[in-house]
Order: C-alpha cells, then structure tokens, then sequence
C-alpha cells in the first residue's frame, strides 16, 4: 500500500512538472529527484550518485547507438527527391485501384517508414509531395490527410523504429526478433488502411477522381522506387541474414544512403551539413529523454511501484485480456498528453511486469505498445502527425483530427487482431530465429 500511494505521489509530480510546459527530459528529472526526496528522504549526495551510474549506464548501451544513424539516414533521404522519385514510381501501380492516387499515402508511408524509423519523418517525407499532388489532381482532402495521419505513423512499428530499438533496450529483448515482429502487423494496418480508401471510394466515387495520364511505365516507376528498395534490401537483409546487430545495420544504412545520394548527383556539403544537424539536434532530444526516463525508472523501482502493481494486478481478479483491455486505455489517455518516446520509457517500468506475470510475451506486447503509441501520433493535443500535416497545409488541426479518426479505429482494429492471434506477430521472428 505505502508502494502504491509512492507511485501516486510520483504520477502527481508528473502531472506537475510536464503540465507546466517545461521540457520533457526537464520534467523527468524533476520528478525523479523530488519523488526519491519526498518519498525515500534521500539527501542531494545520494541523488547524484544514482543518476552518476545511470548516465554511465546509458551512454555506455550500444544498441543506443542505432538512433543517431537511423535519425541521420531519414534526414538525408528528406533533403534529397527519393521521397518524389518514390511517388512518381508508386504511381502506375495504384492509378487503377479505386481511390487512385491516394494509395500512395499508404504504399509510400509503408515503404518509406522501411528506412526512417520515425513517424514523424516518414509524415513529412511523403506528405511534402502528396498533398499538393492529390490537391491539384482533385482529390478529397479530408481523405487524403486522414490516410496520410494514418498511414504516417506506420515509421513506428515497420523496422527499422526507433521507439522499438527504446523498448528492446528497457525491456531487455532482442531488437533483431522485435524489428521481424513488428512487419506483419505493419502491413495489416496499411492492408486495412487501403482496403477503407478503396471502400470509400467505391461508394463515393468523387472522393477520388480516375486518373487517365499514365504516361510513366511499369519499369520506369520501379527504377524510380529502386533507390528504396536498395536501402529497404541493405537494412533488413544486414539485420535478418545475421550479418550485422541493428546498430551495425544503422551504419550500413547511413553508408548506403550516401552511396545512392552521391549516385543520384544530389551530394553537397550543404546537405551534409543539414543532415548532420537535424540528425544531431533530434538524436540530443531522444538521448536526453531516455537517460532521464532511466532514472525515472531507476527511481520508482527504488519506491517498489512496479513490483507492488505488479502484485496487486496478480493478486486481483482480473483476466489477462482485461489487463490488455485496460492497459489499451492507459495508453490512449497517454497518448493525448505525451510523445511515443516518452510513453515507452515512463510506462514500462509499470505495465511490463504484470504483462509478463500475465503469461503474454514480451516480444509480443513491444509490439501492442508500439500501436498504441502511433495511436497517440493520431490524437490531440499532442499528435505529432496532425501537427506536421497542419503545419504543411495550413489546414486547422481540428479537421486533420476528424480526417484522422477512421484510420484511428482502424488501426483499433488492427489491435484487437493481434491481440485475438498473438501468432500473428510471433510467427516470422520465431521463422526467422529458429525458436523451439
């Protein structure tokens, strides 16, 4: 009992401390030292000495060391027109296909969350060049940046994501089987994704006007895609055929990104430069935010929190798939307030105990987390994707969010299946890894 009012003490700090606008990493510190003062009584020496072994302990993780490169390989593929080349080549292929041209928000976002990991990046990529092709083509707008807010938060769950090399680092699993668990269900939701767009637009042909112009052929489109699809080849094929660890595969990323950049004749020392930084400035916020999530975690175990939740979720009369249903809820409240960075670090010290008491797998549940935070990218006020689109189209972001909601429920949807068939996400990493 005296674990749980702790962990009710450090949840009011939190509301604290980040409602007061203050910077997250910021916050996290603030609550972690005022929680182990108040709580624990722990004097200013003692403070500095834990958060001394978790610096320690954090700049010295190498699998840390995929961001970075992962953030760095997104940034130039940003600056350069792969992502125009991408949608000049996804074309032919889905002109056809009833709601035309805005399948290539699905088909886009899927491939190129392939080689960003981020979902805010992959947002941005493609909607630069589809919203103001599919505005100037006629299509329905509200469809078209609602399957982009969908569609754009894909970068978190097909690898390589960042958010899940963050769990395989706090959860202590392999990043390698989590980055295979997370494909499948990544192309579900871009399945249900297309299959509402075509539904859409089937009923409401206007939605989405037949396009006639396919003056660009089948094998020009996949030249134009090549480039992609290399990298796509190169990151996966490094981390699947066992060559290279995910951080290892990073590199080999970066290093075929430069390759194709410098191919493509759009290598400069400005886009060096620019990369470098917007790589560098997004990889201090990362960094900073998980090194304080740690001591966050660090500090609540020090409270007992989590083996106290834990014990109390065992102890109640609960089902597992009610302890899902409830955590379900937890992250979509989450969701509202909080980035996915921050959710995965600040939750898991509490939510993956009892989930493992529960009997689920933890490769398993990295994945249930990372779709409930990519809900959290659809929802305000605090959806990152509905601000990248209001900021790219000046529309207000109370109808990007309504545009959002179908493909909320749908990746809704998306859940409920995985969590019905949890083989559905174990199958290709137990393939790939030869589990027993």
């Amino acid at each position: 009992m005296e674990a749980l009012l702790s962990g009710l003490v450090v949840l009011v700090l939190i509301l604290l401390f980040l409602g007061s606008g203050v910077w997250v990493f910021v916050g996290l510190l603030l609550v972690s030292t005022t929680g182990l003062a108040l709580v624990l009584d722990f004097p200013p020496q003692r403070i500095g000495v834990v958060l001394g072994k978790i610096l320690f302990r954090s700049a010295s993780s190498w699998e840390l060391a995929a961001i970075p490169l992962f953030i760095w390989m997104g940034e130039m593929i940003f600056r350069t027109d792969i992502s125009l080349r991408l949608f000049r080549g996804l074309t032919p292929f889905v002109a056809l296909i009833p709601g035309g041209l805005i399948h290539t928000n699905v088909a886009g976002s899927t491939l190129f969350a392939a080689v960003s990991g981020s979902s805010a990046a992959t947002t941005a990529t493609v909607g630069k060049i589809t919203t103001v092709e599919l505005k100037q083509r006629g299509y329905d707008e509200g469809l078209s940046l609602g399957s982009l807010a969908g569609a754009g938060s894909l970068g978190l769950l097909i690898p390589p994501s960042i958010v899940m090399i963050i769990y395989g680092v706090l959860a202590e699993v392999s990043i390698s089987r989590l980055f295979a668990a997370g494909v499948l269900p990544g192309l579900l939701v871009a399945g249900l994704y297309s299959a509402w767009i075509a539904l859409r637009c089937t009923i409401n042909p206007a939605l989405a006007p037949r396009e006639h112009d396919h003056q660009i052929s089948k094998s020009r489109a996949l030249l134009d895609l090549l480039p992609v699809l290399i990298l796509i080849a190169m990151v996966l094929g490094a981390i699947y055929s066992g060559l290279a660890t995910p951080s290892e595969a990073a590199a080999v990323g970066v290093l075929g990104t430069l390759i194709i950049v410098t191919l493509l004749r759009q290598m400069s020392w400005r886009l060096l430069r620019d990369s470098l930084m917007g790589a560098v400035m997004a990889s201090t916020m990362v960094c900073t935010i998980l090194v304080a999530a740690a001591f966050l975690s660090t500090a609540m175990g020090y409270m007992h929190v989590p083996q106290d939740v834990a014990k109390v979720i065992a102890g109640a009369d609960i089902g597992p798939y009610h302890l899902i249903a409830m955590l379900a809820v937890f992250y979509v409240v989450l969701g509202l307030f909080l980035d996915g960075i921050s959710i995965v670090v600040m939750s898991l010290p509490i939510t993956l105990p009892p989930v493992i008491a529960m009997g689920f797998d933890p490769i398993w549940f990295g994945v249930f987390v990372v779709l409930m935070v990519e809900l959290g990218q659809m929802t305000p006020p605090v959806g990152f994707n509905l601000f990248v689109l209001q900021g790219m189209t000046g529309v207000p972001i109370g109808r990007v969010a309504r545009a959002a909601l179908p493909f909320f429920f749908l990746m809704l949807v998306g859940v409920i299946i995985i969590t019905a068939w949890p083989q559905f996400v174990l199958w290709l990493p137990d393939l790939l890894f030869n589990k027993t």
